[in-house]
């Protein structure tokens, strides 16, 4: 009888076992379904803003004047505007939110011009830097980026759950390259360091910890890559953008990652 009992308990384990992990699995599999359907979504603003303005938002490093503005921010402020109330069409996308004269486009005499926001700011998942970073290195902490659907970060301090920036990255139509083995190269169509900067900040909440795709600039090249094409050196999306959730882990350049394509790079 005491056979039997430790053989009914150890299947009782083992029943159990599988049943969280497969509960836990159907989170994720509902997590991943949230994240791609906010990426279609922001897909979508981004497509309004450009039959407004016919061309996509920029995604540079750094603004007219070299200060840092990466592709994250600049993302925000063409489908939403960077107080979320709109982008302002004679926008630069400058860090400071001026335009070429130096004039403040975003105040309160400007609402009447403004386009959108093409992302309703009551479920875009928009937050301030300073909420996230407790350094915001180069950047204004009250700079708004949109965040993904996973629940990485906890703020204690203000009671809430916060997620981690969307990066998005625009392809120069102009270039021609996807060099795996140069992230360098001044040909390539896109551009790792659109969004160095940040990714430069670490991991909030894990100190010390740093991304992969910030230590290894290559993953980004190898992630990016179209491996259905027959020519070589072609990156996924080359006349359009590139959109990327840190998945589940938080961390960019991980397995987990969740892009708007079909990502079949895996990590060594």
């Amino acid at each position: 009888m005491a056979v039997t009992g430790l053989v009914i308990s150890f299947m009782w384990i083992g029943f159990w076992g599988v049943l969280i992990h497969a509960m836990g699995r159907k989170v994720d599999i509902v997590y991943e379904i949230k994240q791609k359907a906010q990426l279609l979504n922001i897909a979508t603003a981004i497509e309004l803003f450009n039959s407004e303005f016919d061309r996509y938002p920029p995604s540079d490093a750094l603004d007219q004047d070299d200060r840092p503005y990466c592709g994250a921010m600049r993302l925000c402020e063409a489908v939403m505007g960077r107080d979320l109330m709109g982008v302002h069409p004679s926008s630069r996308f400058r860090s400071d939110g001026t335009d070429d004269s130096g004039n403040p486009l975003y105040d309160s005499n400007t609402g009447d011009v403004r386009r959108g926001p093409y992302l309703p700011p009551e479920n875009a998942g928009a937050y301030r830097l300073k909420d996230l970073y407790k350094d915001v290195g180069p950047f204004d902490g009250n700079t708004f980026v949109i965040c993904d659907m996973y629940k990485t970060i906890v703020n204690i301090s203000a009671g809430k759950t916060i997620h981690m920036p969307v990066l998005y990255y625009k392809a120069d139509t102009s270039k021609s390259a996807h060099d795996v083995n140069d992230p360098n190269n001044p040909e390539n169509i896109y551009d790792y360091r659109d969004n160095q900067a940040l990714l430069a900040l670490g991991v909030p909440g894990k100190p010390g910890q740093k991304h992969p795709l910030f230590e290894n600039p290559k993953i980004f090249y190898e992630m990016t890559r179209d491996y259905k094409s027959t020519k070589a050196g072609r990156p996924v999306r080359a006349n359009t953008y590139i959109l990327l959730s840190a998945g589940k882990d938080g961390l960019y350049g991980t397995e987990d990652d969740i892009p708007n394509f079909e990502m079949r790079w895996k990590p060594e």
